[in-house]
């Protein structure tokens, strides 16, 4: 019974249910496809984690969203 677990990071604005089942359905469809599984036998699992609980490169993602962001205006 393969398990997928896709992490995300939360965003301004939010992922929708809508959005989280297409991955469910596209990961299980992928699943299929490349190593022959049955689609009821594909557990996926959607972690949403808080932003300044991940890092990349050796920064908060906090940090690297506000740097893209560019300076704020008062």
């Amino acid at each position: 019974m393969p398990l997928v677990n896709i992490c995300l990071a939360r965003r301004d604005v939010p992922t929708t249910a809508a959005q989280k089942a297409a991955l469910i359905a596209g990961v299980t469809q992928l699943m299929q496809q490349v190593l022959d599984k049955r689609p009821e036998s594909v557990t996926v699992i959607i972690d949403e984690i808080d932003p300044e609980n991940w890092g990349q490169g050796g920064e908060p993602v906090t940090v690297i969203r506000q740097r893209s962001r560019g300076p704020t205006q008062a």
